[in-house]
């Protein structure tokens, strides 16, 4: 059955997620792969939401986090402080998604400016809760696009350090930090990694070992595709 590279990214990053996992998911791609890991293989993934749901259990992709799907499903809802202060400051959150307009062979992660920060050429939303989240879960998953302008030798602005980065999503593939810096380790079907260097923003280190992503399965794609067509397409 054939697959999107957005498909192949959700279910790479939704396959690293376990029941045991208590997961704080933005809207878009991190939305998809936390909720196809909960209605597939690890439906005790307990789903953090920036409105201050916690535990929430959509049936189809939120439209925002203040969709109101997220707290009629939720075990709580919290006020905002409390979700930041006492769940994620507090260490009660273990898997945090991220997404940016840069990153570096470091993690670091930049959505703050792209140029000059007093004259930008492009002034980003911000890190809004980002650098928090950074550093307060212990297992940061990045999701975003791979090309030279994402994937760059020098960000221009650190919005979020990478000190926490696990494993860093792309469409071409699956990188994950050795020795600090970020190295390639699989290549999702279709791609090479020639394709995935040429892409790199830097000399690009490749693992020893690096392997094909086992391409979607049937069970996998008809539930996101579920949750896609619940929620008309929103994480787009």
């Amino acid at each position: 059955m054939s697959h999107t590279s957005e498909e192949m990214m959700a279910v790479a990053a939704a396959r690293r997620l376990t029941d045991d996992n208590v997961c704080f998911v933005g809207i878009g791609l991190p939305s998809l792969a936390a909720n196809l890991a909960r209605h597939t293989h690890a439906p005790g993934c307990v789903l953090v939401y920036e409105s201050g749901t916690i535990g929430a259990k959509p049936d189809r992709l939120p439209l925002s986090i203040g969709d109101g799907e997220l707290a009629e499903t939720a075990d709580a809802v919290v006020s905002v402080p409390e979700m930041f202060g006492y769940w994620l400051q507090g260490g009660r959150i273990d898997v945090g998604f991220l997404g940016a307009a840069q990153i570096d062979r470091h993690g670091n992660l930049n959505s703050t400016v792209i140029g000059d920060y007093e004259r930008p050429k492009v002034r980003l939303p911000g890190g809004g809760g980002a650098p928090e989240i950074a550093t307060s879960v212990e297992n940061v998953f990045v999701m975003l696009r791979h090309s030279r302008r994402a994937f760059v030798r020098e960000l221009d602005f650190r919005t979020s350090v990478g000190d926490n980065v696990r494993v860093v999503v792309t469409d071409l593939g699956v990188l994950e930090p050795r020795d600090g810096e970020l190295t390639l380790l699989a290549v999702h079907p279709g791609v090479t990694v020639d394709d995935v260097v040429a892409a790199t923003g830097w000399d690009l280190r490749v693992a020893d070992d690096v392997h094909e992503t086992p391409p979607p399965s049937e069970d996998e794609l008809a539930a996101l595709r579920a949750l896609e067509t619940k929620g008309s397409g929103a994480w787009q």
